[in-house]
Order: structure tokens, then sequence, then C-alpha cells
């Protein structure tokens, strides 16, 4: 009898210790010396995972991993998508992070006011997306960063883009203040896409939505040079100074050549172009130009106005620019 109380003793320490040793591996320091991705697809089991985590360094032995998992996971599924698993991470929480459906995040981000085509160039840039897309209609598209797994299609990262856009300006639109000059979404989004080109400042742009609220409501031309650019490079940069045939040039959008708007957008305006094309500031004024600092400085008058231009033109003097 003793000696099987002795045996007793020994069978129990020796499965106290396997526990222990097991509560060790699948909390201690996974064997991956770097940071790895693994794909799990849709309906993928947890033993047939594991073989993929082993396979790719994340764990030593995929029995062992579906063994603890099932017995110290807590019971809940793991969730499709692809994970990134950082260097050494445990089993514990490699299981834990397929369990949330943490999956890894990629973006692409579009600027406010990029035009169409150079979005267009980011997106069939951007890796892991699959498919190709054509150039998107300028203006529909929601400046923003917008995330996407592994591939994706192209169309969808846009149609995201166009959805968002759509959302908002419908929103922004029911919140409009009254008396604006712009009597559509549409105008809106064409003359918010002029704001957004001619500050990057964003405490001005409510005061450049006033001051081409102000022309548009006289009947005077917009005269934005960024007008002048779009149909000659769809908003890409001119690289030069704009020519006096190309000031002159009438196209539907050169508010040089023309009164009221462009016929459609010249690029893809932010959130807070739009709204403050919806919400100019209250305000006269009815020409700006810049100051030297990366702002403007606005006028009511002309007279006031050709002062402003004779500063203007003393500072690049004085600067070289």
């Amino acid at each position: 009898m003793r000696r099987f109380g002795c045996l007793g003793v020994v069978v129990l320490a020796a499965l106290v210790a396997i526990a222990a040793w097991g509560v060790h591996d699948w909390g201690g320091p996974g064997p991956a010396s770097k940071n790895l991705t693994v794909s799990v697809q849709p309906g993928a089991t947890l033993a047939k995972t594991a073989e993929q985590l082993q396979k790719i360094g994340a764990i030593r032995s995929a029995g062992r991993f579906t063994l603890l998992a099932k017995l110290l996971g807590g019971g809940e599924g793991i969730k499709a998508g692809e994970y990134r698993i950082p260097a050494h991470l445990s089993q514990s929480d490699i299981l834990k992070l397929l369990q949330g459906g943490r999956t890894l995040q990629r973006f692409v981000m579009i600027p406010e006011g990029w035009p169409s085509i150079l979005a267009q160039e980011r997106i069939m840039a951007a890796p892991e997306l699959t498919g190709s897309i054509d150039v998107p209609a300028e203006g529909s598209l929601l400046p923003d960063s917008y995330s996407y797994d592994r591939e994706a299609t192209r169309q969808s990262i846009v149609d995201r883009m166009q959805q968002a856009m759509d959302a908002y300006l419908a929103a922004a639109w029911a919140k409009r203040a009254p008396g604006l000059v712009v009597h559509t979404p549409r105008e809106a989004l064409i003359l918010a896409s002029i704001v957004e080109k001619e500050t990057g400042k964003p405490s001005e742009r409510a005061m450049v939505a006033a001051v081409y609220s102000n022309r548009l409501k006289k009947g005077m031309m917009l005269q934005a040079d960024p007008t002048i650019i779009y149909p000659i490079t769809k908003g890409k940069p001119l690289g030069r100074r704009i020519l006096k045939s190309e000031i002159e040039a009438k196209n539907g959008y050169n508010t040089y050549a023309m009164t009221g708007l462009p016929v459609g957008p010249i690029a893809n305006p932010g959130r807070a172009s739009i709204d403050a094309v919806l919400h100019p500031a209250d305000s006269q004024a009815l020409y700006f130009v810049a100051d030297g600092s990366g702002g403007h400085v606005f006028a009511d008058t002309l007279e006031q106005h050709n002062a402003n231009v004779a500063k203007w033109r003393a500072y690049r003097a004085e600067h070289g620019i």
C-alpha cells in the first residue's frame, strides 16, 4: 500500500509538472524571430490554421497548439481574415488575436483636393489589391484614409469612396445655411472643389467661399487660377506659369473666360471645404491675394485689393519669388 501511495504521489507530481509546463509553453514567447502574416480562410478549422501557423514558424507544434487551445483557449471560435503576428508572440496571444478578429489593416489615403487622376494612380499602386479602375468621375471621391483587406478589388475601394462622398454631401446639404448662391448639391460640390484648391489654410475656407459666393451673386467672374489649370492637366500640377493664351481659353472650366461655375468639379474636395461653401463667412469681400505667410488678405473693394496686390508684388520682389 505504501508503494502504491508513493506511486500516486509520483504520478500526481508528474501531472502537475506537465500541466505547469503546458501553461508555461502556452503563455511563453513564441518562436517567430520577425513579424509574420497568416490568412485564415472562411470556414477554416483550428487544426488547419494551426498547421499554417507551424508552417510559417509562428508556433512550434500544430498538434500541441490545437490541444492547448482546446484546454486553455476558452472555446471561442477563430475568425477569418488576414492577421499580422508580432515576433515572439505567445500561443495564447495568437489564439486571442484569431478569436478577436483583429485583422491586418491596410490603408489607401486620398488627400483633400486631389484630382481623380492622382487618386486613380494611387489606388492602382496600392499593394495587395486586385483588378484595375478607370479614372473616377471628378469630385466623386471623399478624401480620407480607407482600410482594405488583401485581395480586395480596386473597384470596391472606389465604390466606398464614392458612397462616402454621396452620404456626406447629402447630410451636409440638409444642414446648409439659408440664402446660398448654390442651388443644388452638385453646384456646392463644384464650388467646394475650387475653395479646396485656392487655400490650404483651414481657417480661410469660409472666407474664400464667401468671396466666390459674393462674386456669383453679382455676376462677376470667379477668376480662380486652378480652373485654368484643370483642363490642361486634369488637376495635376502645371509646373510652370500660366500662359496668356491659357487665361483666355474658353473650355467650360476657365473662370477667367466665363461667368458662373465651371461645368464640373476640378478636384475632390474634403468635408471642410464642402462645409465652408454651405456655411460661408458673413463677409462682403470680393477679392483676395496671397499675403506672403501662406495665407491670403481679403478686400471688399477693388481699391483695397489693388493695394494688397501691390504689397504682394513688393514682397515677391524682395524675396525673389
